[in-house]
């Protein structure tokens, strides 16, 4: 019932959130402001149903 979706930040630091949310109650993208520590201020992210693999690079 639930799918886990990706908050991606606005200001394109490679920084994001997990969550869950309902498939069934909302059909819109999140956009939620949240705090981004590597700009050190609160960005809007946006849902993302998965990382691509430039997003997820571990260096």
């Amino acid at each position: 019932m639930r799918e886990i979706v990706y908050l991606i930040s606005s200001a394109k630091t490679g920084y994001f959130y997990t969550t869950t949310r309902n498939k069934k109650q909302g059909t819109e993208k999140l956009k939620v402001k949240k705090f981004d520590p590597v700009v050190k201020k609160h960005v809007e992210f946006t849902e993302d149903k998965k990382l691509s693999k430039s997003k997820n690079k571990k260096g």
